[in-house]
């Protein structure tokens, strides 16, 4: 069967042509004379008609589902089938054999219940042969395409930061810890310090895309241990809300992609999104007798009746808080002059959880390093990242995005693990 490969969403284009079709066997039914067979490939389904007449009838009774074939026939149109279109099936071969028995069904019976999602997990090759679990990364695929485009357009270099570095990159945050030959390094948390390097460097508008590794002995539907992170930071900023205004416009850019591309039915936001001061949002949750674990941050519970604020007042599924309390933020972010105890940051939460930090940061060294010596960091131990700042820096500020948790709740999903191709916490290092 040397004849080029037909898709199966290309099929309308070949009626009553011969076609070459590849990919697994998702169904198979026995009618006596005549055998039906599902065939599914990354583009769709089709049915095979498999008569008694071919070459291809007695193969089928060896078969197994999920096992991957190659398959000449003719395309017909048949309004009984599938999709409109079926495949006369004159012969197949058996590219890859699967075992008689499925770890995990591909496919849920009417009525029944999907496989618990950690078993699922185990096997999540098989899980990712249904097409709405492919769908995540085809989402995946084109929101980071969007948001790509938009930094292409805005004059944006791409950087591609280091994961082992010498000294933590977030205070108060948990790090993993590895020998590094002689001496101890750290999995970054984040890839702030060398995006700050870039604005020190002059390149004025920065983006990056990579792994962020948290030792947090966290188990929720929000946390992992390693997470992919997109960053960006930019130059000459007159305060966090022109951040807002960057980062705003680089979602729309995502969800627009998505949206013409994959979700049709996807909301895209307008903007500019509703913003609250940490103050105002904690008001607010207090009239609806919301609790309040911490003045100074917000609890999952309280993001979640955000949420429900930002619907029922502003008609958006998004809203920034900002404007939190020096102790719940790292030591590189600015201060307001006139009130020392809040520092220019804010997080941007999406139907009721935190997708982004960002936050004006300190570029001046001598404050920097005296808002270092308050958290409690020996200077010594960031040398290198102050050196950043000793030769003149721009005024700059940036953010940390967790596009799984946009992903995740784009399609409400229950965890973010499930937006994940692979994911790691603190328990699961397979597959």
């Amino acid at each position: 069967m040397s004849k080029q490969r037909t898709y199966i969403n290309k099929l309308p284009e070949h009626i009553g042509q011969s076609v070459v079709l590849k990919g697994f066997v998702q169904a198979i039914r026995n009618q006596g004379g005549i055998k039906f067979l599902i065939l599914r490939d990354v583009t769709g389904l089709v049915q095979l008609v498999v008569l008694k007449s071919s070459a291809a009838f007695e193969k089928v009774s060896g078969l197994t589902l999920e096992s991957v074939i190659e398959v000449i026939g003719t395309v017909k149109e048949e309004k009984q089938a599938p999709g409109g279109i079926e495949v006369a099936a004159d012969d197949f071969v058996v590219l890859g054999e699967a075992a008689p028995e499925l770890p995990i069904p591909v496919v849920v019976e009417k009525g029944g219940e999907e496989t618990e999602v950690s078993k699922r997990l185990d096997w999540r090759f098989i899980d990712l042969r249904k097409p709405e679990k492919a769908q995540i990364f085809r989402i995946w695929t084109e929101l980071e395409r969007g948001v790509r485009d938009f930094f292409y357009s805005r004059g944006f270099t791409q950087i591609y930061t280091p994961s082992f570095m010498d000294a933590p990159s977030e205070s108060g945050a948990e790090v993993f810890e590895v020998a590094y030959f002689e001496k101890k390094a750290y999995l970054a948390q984040s890839p702030q310090f060398y995006k700050q390097m870039a604005m020190a460097a002059g390149l004025e508008k920065v983006f990056t895309m990579g792994p962020v590794y948290r030792a947090e002995p966290s188990f929720t539907t929000r946390h992992m241990t390693e997470f992919t992170g997109w960053d960006f930071e930019i130059s000459y900023i007159e305060s966090h809300f022109d951040v807002m205004a960057e980062l705003e416009q680089m979602l729309l850019a995502g969800f627009e992609r998505v949206k013409t591309t994959v979700l049709p039915d996807l909301k895209v936001p307008t903007v500019p999104f509703p913003k609250l001061t940490m103050l105002e949002a904690k008001a607010k949750l207090a009239a609806r007798n919301v609790p309040s674990e911490k003045p100074s941050d917000l609890s999952p519970e309280e993001e979640r009746a955000l949420y429900d604020i930002s619907k029922e007042d502003y008609n958006s599924d998004f809203i920034f808080v900002t404007d939190y309390p020096v102790e719940v933020r790292p030591f590189y972010h600015m201060r307001y002059e006139d009130n020392p105890g809040i520092t220019k940051s804010f997080d941007l939460l999406y139907k009721g959880i935190e997708i982004v930090t960002g936050a004006q940061r300190e570029h001046r060294l001598d404050i920097l390093e005296k808002q270092a010596l308050e958290k409690g960091m020996p200077l010594e131990s960031i040398s290198s990242y102050l050196s950043f700042f000793k030769y003149g820096c721009p005024p700059h500020g940036g953010v940390g995005i967790g596009p799984g948790r946009i992903v995740m709740k784009m399609l409400d999903l229950p965890s973010v693990k499930e937006a994940t191709y692979l994911p790691r916490d603190v328990k699961r290092l397979s597959p």
